[in-house]
């Protein structure tokens, strides 16, 4: 269950589930009751078809010359892994419902339903949309962005949990960087027994990596104006004695 904090932009849900499947590097293909796994394997094309290269003796390749075509004859899933370790690692899941059809050195995968599911519930990606969505322009370099301000600026970390809602921190024992996007940053709060995620919008959008380290020197600065959560101050307090 998420904390409380209130925010007003984040991703579409066409743009999220393209952003999933553009940096995902695994994908788990289930067809005719089987299940393979295959890393590294797949590409994605403008309108987001997915193109999977498999090796000859493999089974779905088989079903999937044997299917007819234009049945929905297989189930694609991706899963995104946060870069940073947390509880709970994966922070969304994407399924890609439809038939294969054979092309020179791959698959091609044509998706007739887009299910994404996030901590918030699962919904279906309309198709149009999830075709002329693209994926948000910060999402392959989210891992290292990410793993870089958990490594090397955990004061700055912490420094902006003095933007959540002091009610958000109650219990903390740890806060990492989740997720970032062209519209924000998701910083994950644990506690012994449970997590929560607070969202901490951008004034606008961010288009590039320039764009973002300008949107966080801001986010910063108003940490840096704003007082230390009584929540955390305890906690220091606790951990000093």
């Amino acid at each position: 269950m998420g904390d409380s904090q209130s925010w007003t932009a984040a991703p579409a849900a066409a743009e999220r589930a393209r952003s999933l499947l553009a940096t995902a590097w695994s994908c788990a293909v289930t067809a005719d009751g089987g299940r393979e796994e295959f890393v590294g394997a797949h590409s994605v094309d403008e309108d987001g078809r997915v193109l999977l290269q498999v090796p000859e003796d493999s089974a779905l390749l088989a079903t999937a010359i044997c299917a007819p075509r234009g049945e929905p004859s297989a189930v694609l899933e991706f899963a995104d892994v946060a870069p940073v370790p947390v509880r709970n690692r994966i922070r969304a899941r994407l399924w890609l419902a439809g038939w294969f059809s054979s092309a020179d050195d791959h698959l091609a995968f044509h998706a007739t339903r887009v299910v994404l599911r996030q901590p918030s519930g699962a919904v279906v990606v309309d198709l149009d949309e999830f075709a002329a969505a693209a994926p948000d322009p910060l999402a392959t370099a989210e891992s290292r962005l990410l793993t870089h301000l958990a490594d090397c600026h955990a004061d700055a970390v912490e420094r902006l949990t003095r933007l959540v809602e002091p009610e958000s921190l109650h219990g903390a024992v740890k806060v990492q960087p989740l997720a970032v996007d062209r519209h924000g940053l998701t910083l994950r709060i644990e506690r012994n027994r449970a997590h929560g995620d607070v969202r901490l919008p951008f004034h606008r959008p961010a288009d590039d990596v320039a764009q973002l380290t300008e949107r966080m020197h801001i986010l910063l600065s108003q940490a840096s104006a704003a007082q230390c959560p009584r929540a955390l101050q305890r906690q220091r307090t606790d951990g000093d004695g």
